[in-house]
């Protein structure tokens, strides 16, 4: 038999071990709570932008942020981003993106996607003439995936979210880095007209959820501990 003191100390390095992976797991868990505080700030930010009226076009913009650019459309100018089928009464609807340029006061082209329409070739949309307005909130290129479709330029048909590729394939320059995405009412239902977002994109906060899964490893680790040492003290 192992003397008593000897049964305590072959515990000692398993818990240290168990002992600092304990803490560790708690400080995950109350990190996953701080960020979800921030998430939740974030989240807030964007209803209020969302049920607000939108803000000229800053310096620095957000995708959080809702945002209008005043100007004029460009004619004879289209482009279809994506390959969508919506259903319908009739049966399946194929269609896109349809995304558009617009001219600010200074010069500068911004592309606007306006919203899925039933199209397969882009057509423009017959929007006013003169100066005008548009809101929507802003976004980025997007870097092609593996699996992504090729672009047809010359069809002016784009799998990639790319303002510089589609403003080439449109002949256009001084187009901004950026894609405004049109938020606005719905037409009504069977109307060719695009159908623009109803809403700024919103991050997923699934932090409360984390801190739960740290919290419940450090209890589990607790538990298993126990019975861990409670069998080799009787082992021995």
């Amino acid at each position: 038999m192992i003397a008593g003191n000897q049964k305590w100390k072959r515990l000692i390095a398993p818990g240290i071990a168990a002992f600092l992976t304990f803490w560790l797991l708690i400080a995950l868990g109350v990190w996953q709570l701080h960020r979800l505080k921030w998430k939740s700030g974030i989240i807030a930010a964007i209803h209020t932008a969302e049920i607000s009226a939108p803000i000229p076009l800053p310096a620095n913009p957000t995708p959080f942020e809702k945002v209008s650019i005043t100007g004029t459309w460009v004619p004879g100018s289209a482009a279809l981003y994506g390959d969508e089928v919506h259903d319908a009464p009739a049966g399946p609807i194929p269609g896109g993106e349809l995304v558009m340029p617009f001219q600010r006061p200074n010069g500068q082209i911004v592309l606007v996607n306006l919203g899925w329409v039933p199209q397969q070739t882009p057509t423009p949309y017959p929007e006013p003439t003169g100066l005008t307005q548009v809101a929507g909130y802003l976004h980025g290129a997007i870097e092609p995936g593996y699996f992504a479709a090729p672009d047809s330029p010359g069809q002016g048909l784009y799998y990639t979210l790319d303002p510089v590729k589609m403003a080439a394939g449109m002949h256009l320059q001084n187009v901004a880095p950026y894609i405004l995405i049109a938020m606005g009412p719905l037409p009504p239902p069977g109307t060719p007209a695009p159908q623009p977002v109803q809403s700024l994109p919103t991050p997923p906060n699934n932090h409360y959820e984390y801190a739960l899964t740290w919290f419940g490893f450090a209890g589990v680790l607790v538990f298993e501990f126990f019975f861990f040492a409670r069998k080799r003290l009787l082992d021995l």
